[in-house]
C-alpha cells in the first residue's frame, strides 16, 4: 500500500509526498516525479541514523545516480547550527558539487532543517529531498519548505523557504523510533486535529490502541491524514502570512520551555505542554468548554506526552516567549481554540494572561 499527495505551490504541482512501507519504490518514485539521476547526490544524515538507514538507502543511490557519497554529523539539536553547516558546504565544495546535484535528507527533523537550508543556501540553491525517518518529521517537518539552523540559543532564527523536489516516507522506519521520540511526532498529529479536523481529533483517540502499538497500516493512514493537513495549510499560505500561523498551536510556550531546557526536552513534548497553556487560555476566552479542555488533556497524555513541566520559573517562559521569530512587533501572535477542529490567531493576549496559562502548566 502506497499514499501519494502532490503539493501546489503557488497553484503549481510543486512536488510529491510518496507514503510507503519501504526504500524499495524509491528510485521508481523519481522517475515518476521526473527528477533527473545523472548527478552526483550526497546523503546528509546523523549518527544514529546512519546506523540504521544509511548502508540501504546509499546502495539504492550508488545504482541510481551518477555518484553517491555521504555526510554524517552528530545527533541531535546541538548539531543544527552554522558551524555544521559549513562543514557540510566543505563537503559538497572538496567533491566539487555543482547546482545540477543533489542532497539527501534521510533522518529526523534536525536532518531535514539543516539538509534544506545547505540546499537552499549553497551556490544560491540546489535541489533536495527528504526522507524523514521519525514520526516526527512525517507528520510536521519535511512538508511546507520551512529550512533553518539553531542561532546562539535562538530556534530556527536563520533559515529560508525551500521547497523540497520529492519527500519519500518509509512508515517502517517508524518501527525502530525510540518511544519518546515516538510520543513527541504525536504531539504535532494531536495538533493537527485540534487545529483543523475534529473528525480526526476523534479518529485518533478510537484508534489510540493500534497507534501505541504502532500498526503499520494505522500509521499510514494516520500520517496521510496528517500530511493532507498540512499540506493544505501550506498550500493556502506557503510564507506564513496568514493561516500557516494555525500550525503553531502550542508552539509559542512550547518553543520557549524547548530553548530554557536547552533542548533536553523533545520537541513535542514541549508543544503538548504549551497546547495545554493555549487550550487553558480558549476555556478562559470561554471559546471552548471545560469538557473539551478536559478532553484534549485526557488525550494528550493518553499518547504518553507531559501537559506539565517542573523546574521553571513562569517569568522566565515569558520573557522567552518574547524572543519568538512569531512576534509582530510587542504583540505575540497567539494562536488559540475557537472549538475543538477551527483554530483563531489572537494578539490580544496579555503577559498577565499568559503568566496565568503558564503557571497552569508547571508542576
Amino acid at each position: 500500500m502506497a499514499t501519494n499527495l502532490n503539493v501546489l505551490y503557488e497553484n503549481k504541482p510543486c512536488y510529491r509526498i510518496h507514503i510507503t512501507s519501504s526504500f524499495e519504490s524509491f528510485f521508481a518514485c523519481l522517475q515518476e516525479d521526473q527528477i533527473a539521476t545523472n548527478r552526483k547526490v550526497c546523503i546528509v544524515t546523523d549518527s544514529v541514523v546512519a546506523e540504521l538507514y544509511l548502508n540501504e538507502m546509499e546502495k539504492i543511490c550508488k545504482s541510481s545516480f551518477l555518484e553517491a557519497n555521504h555526510f554524517i554529523f552528530p545527533s541531535g539539536e546541538a548539531s543544527k547550527n552554522m558551524d555544521v553547516a559549513q562543514e557540510l558546504y566543505q563537503h559538497l565544495i572538496s567533491r566539487h558539487f555543482d547546482r545540477h546535484d543533489l542532497l539527501i535528507a534521510l533522518g529526523g527533523g534536525v536532518v531535514g532543517d539543516l539538509t534544506g537550508f545547505t540546499a537552499a543556501t549553497y551556490l544560491r540553491g540546489i535541489d533536495f529531498i527528504q526522507v524523514p525517518t521519525t514520526l516526527l518529521s512525517q507528520v510536521d517537518s519535511s512538508i511546507g519548505g520551512k529550512t533553518g539552523v539553531d542561532f546562539m540559543q535562538y530556534k530556527n532564527m536563520v533559515g529560508a523557504f525551500y521547497m523540497p523536489k520529492m519527500v519519500y516516507m518509509n512508515i517502517h522506519t517508524l518501527q525502530t523510533l525510540p518511544e519518546v521520540q515516538f510520543q513527541s511526532g504525536m504531539g504535532e498529529v494531536i495538533k493537527h486535529g485540534l487545529i483543523c479536523d475534529d473528525d480526526y481529533f476523534h479518529w485518533l483517540k478510537d484508534n489510540a490502541p493500534f497507534i501505541c502499538q504502532r500498526n503499520e497500516a494505522v500509521l499510514e493512514q494516520m500520517v496521510a491524514v496528517s500530511c493532507g493537513i498540512k499540506k493544505r495549510v501550506v498550500e493556502e499560505d506557503p510564507k506564513e502570512k496568514g493561516i500557516r500561523a494555525h500550525l503553531n498551536f502550542g508552539h509559542t510556550v512550547g518553543h520557549a520551555i524547548e530553548k530554557l531546557s536547552n533542548f533536553s526536552l523533545f520537541h513535542g513534548q514541549c508543544v503538548a505542554i504549551g497546547m495545554h497553556a493555549a487550550s487553558y487560555l480558549s476555556r478562559k476566552h470561554q471559546m471552548i468548554s471545560e469538557e473539551d479542555y478536559n478532553d484534549i488533556l485526557t488525550t494528550i497524555t493518553s499518547f504518553g506526552l507531559p501537559v506539565s513541566v517542573d523546574g521553571f520559573q513562569a517569568d522566565d517562559i515569558l520573557a522567552a516567549t518574547k524572543s519568538d521569530k512569531k512576534m509582530i512587533g510587542s504583540k505575540i501572535k497567539f494562536i488559540l481554540l475557537e472549538r475543538i477542529g477551527y483554530a483563531l490567531i489572537d494578539t490580544s493576549i496579555s503577559d498577565a494572561e499568559l503568566i496565568q496559562a503558564i503557571s497552569e502548566v508547571i508542576r
